[in-house]
């Protein structure tokens, strides 16, 4: 199924039931306060009631690359899983990075380039946003240094070998260049938001570097917004109906990039929304077992404490391969609208993950990443038994956010049988979210989705 590559992104800010809660800034938390080094086009992009946004045409030349990524109806995996309905895939891993996260690395390297950054530096837990920015980076002629999770390092190095490739300073989390990783706790150690935080602390320290994020921030959901426009363009040139659509959740950008289009679409002409379901690690179960509290972004604190579905930034988080989704928080977009009910969650284990990725790759001949297992197995839940409460009854579209390549020792755990799973109690829930305060005065701290 073709598509035209879109000119416009969409955003759903018009359409919120509520507007979204302000940011706490440190100096209204603890006293102190930090300067933010963001382009005024992607602060307007995160605020502003616009509905569609001209995507600059060198950020859209870049795309025609890869974009319009393709859209098939995957009807070896709806035998494979005995599918009542239709399921759709929209597949993201066709481009350099691997993964949905070129769409808004390209962006954000415009906008700071326009600002006069001459430099980059971001944290990263699979190595697909690490990836994506550097070759964002590349393309416009910018340094680029990026903080990765070690654990996930460790187990694909030859993200790490990419990644320099394309020109990337490249180092390890922790690190012995900050301050927050010299002051890290047991079990930080794999934590995507040590590495965010040193991003965060390297860059506010370096003249001519600014820090970029590439999942939960609102610009970068906006970003993503051509994955659903494209979709739903091939889906209604190929007559398909579906009712569901669902996109693995670490804090939302590819979620919110196949869903929120839908919504904005529903709000605007009427129609019915279909169910949107944000597929999550149950090792890092925000969403379906978190509290709606502001909490920090990263292990810094330095940045705004933002509204958000959490299990608590200082919750150690299991080693696991569902790398990209091993944050703590959902974007507070998500959260908003997970808050007032627009969208639905379910949790899903990374021996599911996995297994839906290797029915995927025989029936399908598509390797997907683990994050995209975990879409893949609420997806086949969703069109047979059910999951939560929640069955497709017309069809389900699923984001397949990246490919596996650089992921095949998960796979090999998986075969061999030296796959686990471990997800948090609930009193390590309790403890980590017991400082917190709730988004709403008043409201109780209590886990499990607490809306």
């Amino acid at each position: 199924m073709t598509a035209a590559l879109p000119t416009q992104w969409r955003s759903t800010l018009p359409y919120l039931a509520e507007p979204l809660p302000p940011d706490l800034t440190p100096e209204s938390v603890s006293g102190g306060a930090v300067g933010v080094n963001l382009p005024l086009e992607l602060v307007r992009q995160s605020v502003s009631s616009r509905e569609y946004w001209p995507i600059p045409d060198e950020v859209r030349d870049a795309y025609r690359t890869f974009r319009p990524t393709p859209l098939w109806r995957a009807t070896g995996f709806e035998r494979a899983i005995g599918a009542r309905v239709p399921v759709y895939m929209k597949y993201e891993g066709g481009n350099v990075s691997g993964s949905h996260k070129l769409n808004t690395a390209l962006a954000q390297a415009h906008y700071y380039r326009k600002a006069g950054v001459k430099e980059l530096v971001t944290g990263t837990g699979a190595g697909q946003w690490g990836t994506a920015l550097a070759a964002a980076c590349a393309l416009f002629g910018l340094r680029c240094r990026v903080f990765m999770v070690e654990s996930s390092l460790r187990r694909k190095p030859y993200r790490g070998v990419l990644m320099r490739m394309l020109g990337a300073e490249l180092h390890t989390s922790p690190s012995g260049l900050t301050q927050v990783a010299a002051r890290r706790t047991e079990g930080v150690g794999n934590s995507l938001a040590l590495a965010i935080g040193e991003a965060v602390e390297y860059a506010s320290t370096h003249d001519g570097v600014a820090f970029s994020i590439g999942s939960g921030e609102t610009y970068s959901i906006l970003h993503q917004s051509v994955i659903g426009i494209e979709a739903q363009a091939q889906l209604a040139e190929a007559e398909a109906a579906i009712d569901t659509v669902v996109g693995a959740v670490g804090a939302g950008s590819n979620f919110g990039g196949i869903a929120l289009p839908f919504l904005a679409e529903a709000r605007s002409t009427g129609a019915p929304l279909p169910t949107l379901v944000a597929a999550e690690s149950a090792t890092a179960p925000k969403l379906t077992r978190g509290v709606y509290a502001y909490d920090k972004t990263d292990a810094t604190g330095s940045g705004p404490m933002e509204a958000m579905y959490t299990i608590g930034s200082d919750h150690p988080i299991p080693d696991a391969h569902a790398a990209g989704l091993r944050f703590h928080g959902a974007a507070k977009l998500i959260s908003a609208l997970r808050h007032t009910g627009e969208l639905d969650a379910t949790a899903v284990t990374q021996r599911e993950a996995l297994d839906a990725g290797r029915l995927l790759t025989r029936h399908e001949a598509v390797l997907p990443a683990p994050e995209s297992g975990h879409a893949l197995a609420a997806a086949a839940k969703l069109a047979t038994t059910g999951a939560d409460g929640l069955r497709a009854e017309r069809g389900v579209l699923v984001c397949v956010s990246g490919h596996g390549y650089l992921d095949l020792a998960a796979y090999e755990q998986l075969l061999t049988g030296e796959l686990g799973d471990e997800a948090p109690t609930e009193e390590a829930l309790l403890r980590a979210v017991s400082g917190l305060s709730p988004v709403r005065p008043g409201a109780p701290l209590l886990t499990g989705g607490l809306r």
